[in-house]
């Protein structure tokens, strides 16, 4: 990000860098940065707090005031990704005990999924698959986990972290329709892997494929890399 901004500076375009690494921006002088001190990913700090990010924003934004650089101002606020409260959601019982559980699952937070895209309308799933398939996705990885291997059933290369990208956003989406109370940073990330049948599903899956062999190119992104 910090290359780029040379690049647009250079051709004309004024540019404000997001980053939680100071000594970077130092170290590539970026004419202007706007230091936080957020999660890595979490460029705007608190997920769901509009009042919080347009603070953000206004502080990033301001920078363009400046014309000369290298400038490094930093947010005075900090956001934390330890200590938090889980999230809590509630999820539906099972349905339908003839099929794996995190394929019930999923059909049965159908519902929540969709209300969330209606109220926000917007969604990140659609890389690879769109919602209705996801329940079918997993059943991919139910095979895996039950023994085949990942390229027989159905998963092409190239496209499995766009499928597992797509499942976790379906419910991390529907996670922030049923949370009761605030959503912390991470907060629906460590819901997804932690609390439901699906993100069990896929943690065993790449289990899995790293011990049957696989490329580590193949199972690394289906988690963050700090799970195991």
């Amino acid at each position: 990000m910090c290359t780029l901004a040379h690049v647009f500076e250079e051709a004309g375009l004024a540019t404000v860098v997001l980053t939680p690494m100071r000594d970077v921006a130092d170290r590539m002088k970026v004419p202007r940065a706007l230091y936080t001190k957020f999660p890595v990913g979490l460029s705007l700090g608190k997920p769901r707090d509009k009042d919080f990010q347009n603070e953000v924003l206004h502080a990033a934004f301001s920078l363009l005031e400046e014309s000369m650089g290298p400038v490094i101002r930093e947010f005075p606020l900090e956001v934390s990704s330890t200590g938090h409260t889980p999230l809590v959601c509630t999820i539906p019982p099972r349905h339908d005990a003839e099929i794996h559980p995190a394929v019930d699952e999923a059909q049965a937070l159908k519902f929540a999924y969709d209300r969330a895209l209606k109220k926000s309308n917007r969604t990140s799933v659609g890389m690879q698959i769109e919602a209705e398939l996801v329940p079918e996705a997993l059943e991919s990885f139910v095979r895996i986990v039950e023994g085949e291997q990942w390229d027989e059933v159905g998963l092409i290369p190239g496209t499995i972290y766009g499928t597992v990208h797509d499942i976790r956003s379906y419910y991390e989406e529907l996670a922030c329709e049923l949370a009761k109370g605030p959503i912390e940073p991470w907060g629906t990330e460590e819901w997804f892997y932690d609390q439901t049948e699906a993100g069990q599903l896929i943690l065993k899956a790449r289990q899995m494929m790293r011990d049957n062999g696989a490329d580590q190119s193949i199972w690394f992104g289906l988690a963050p890399a700090g799970r195991k």
